[in-house]
């Protein structure tokens, strides 16, 4: 079906991936993808194939576990950016109510 200039093919694909899912097993339909995406990690450690499949093995496992800890070091940076740290956020809150007690001309307000 074409898609007319008010459709969403976001929304069309989203209806036909859940089609997909409610009559076949999600991990029979992603499993190729899921395989290809494990080997790459061996392929990263053993671009040769020379070592041992064992030890391949161990090293894509630590390399998968290195690709995640990367993905949610970048995600926490990129939560705290735009946050103040708590002592920043006491400094602030602090100056304000100076600001507040004593006035914007410094002097104490009555």
């Amino acid at each position: 079906m074409p898609f007319g200039p008010a459709q969403d093919p976001v929304l069309h694909g989203r209806v036909g991936a859940l089609v997909l899912h409610s009559t076949h097993d999600p991990k029979e339909t992603t499993s190729r993808a899921r395989e290809t995406f494990r080997s790459s990690f061996e392929r990263q450690v053993d671009p040769d194939g020379v070592l041992d499949p064992a030890e391949r093995q161990r090293r894509a496992e630590f390399a998968r576990r290195a690709h995640y800890a990367r993905m949610a070091l970048a995600s926490s940076i990129k939560r705290s950016k735009g946050k103040k740290t708590t002592a920043e956020h006491a400094l602030s809150t602090a100056a304000s109510d100076i600001t507040e007690v004593a006035g914007a001309d410094g002097e104490p307000s009555d």
